[in-house]
């Protein structure tokens, strides 16, 4: 049995994000990691009770946690994830947010403002990469957060993300249907589908590209660039900057916290 078992928990606007890391000899190594679907109205039991399932199908047993952190960016689930900690495993969880310990400066003009998944992302990303670099994320929104190379948070850029973007336009044009998000034969769509792949896919690209072009004279033109998130894969092979993709940067970042904190 390893000498600590850390779950972390990731609340995003659409999923949430966990992970189990094992330690042994004072280094944590993802062992675990799941994706639920976010419901605001969930109740504690029915996340247990998932919680319960994850854990069984992967042989884990729910006694093994001794430490849990959670970061949040939807406010009325995180009471309900604290209670599911002190039912289900009898602990305390240590919370991302004012008085937690990072590392990092925020230089933001109401620090307050940064979601804890911003902030989560860019101390792994400085920790594993040093500075300065552009954490991107695809996520429901599409966030880059511009850390220096003295390991500061600068801020960063919010656009909306690409699956918003695909749902607000078939919404609106009942013409269009739902495609998959995935590379068309040509940049020029020969059908409705073609059309829609192109402008999502080279599109959205297209954007992470421009946007890391103008913020590089102001965070320095050394930055590197990476990426995170559910499409980071598709959208990195087609960018021009994305240096590398790391998919759990996330789960990685609340692992580091969870050191920084304990």
């Amino acid at each position: 049995m390893p000498e600590t078992c850390l779950l972390v928990v990731d609340i995003g606007n659409t999923n949430i994000s966990l992970g189990i890391f094992d330690y042994a000899n004072g280094k944590g190594e993802l062992a675990h990691h799941w994706r639920l679907s976010t419901h605001r109205d969930q109740t504690s039991d029915e996340l247990a009770i998932s919680l319960h399932s994850l854990f069984d199908h992967d042989g884990r047993r729910i006694d093994e946690v001794t430490d849990i952190i959670l970061s949040s960016v939807v406010p009325p689930m995180l009471p309900v994830w604290e209670r599911v900690a002190l039912k289900l495993f009898s602990l305390p969880p240590l919370v991302v947010g004012p008085g937690i310990r990072t590392g990092m400066p925020v230089r933001y003009e109401n620090p307050h403002e940064v979601g804890a998944d911003r902030i989560v992302n860019s101390v792994a990303a400085y920790e594993t990469f040093g500075g300065p670099i552009i954490a991107v994320d695809f996520g429901t929104a599409t966030t880059f957060d511009c850390i220096s190379r003295n390991g500061e948070y600068m801020g960063g850029v919010i656009a909306p993300g690409i699956h918003i973007s695909m749902e607000a336009l078939f919404e609106r044009a009942s013409k269009l249907h739902r495609v998959e998000i995935a590379r068309p034969r040509s940049v020029i769509g020969k059908t409705t589908t073609g059309a829609l792949q192109s402008g999502l896919l080279f599109g959205y690209a297209g954007m992470v590209d421009a946007m890391v072009e103008r913020i590089l004279p102001e965070l320095g033109e050394d930055s590197r660039t990476i990426a995170t998130g559910g499409l980071a894969r598709k959208i990195s092979e087609e960018s021009r900057l994305i240096e590398q993709v790391v998919p759990f940067l996330t789960l990685e970042g609340l692992r580091i916290l969870f050191e920084k904190n304990r």
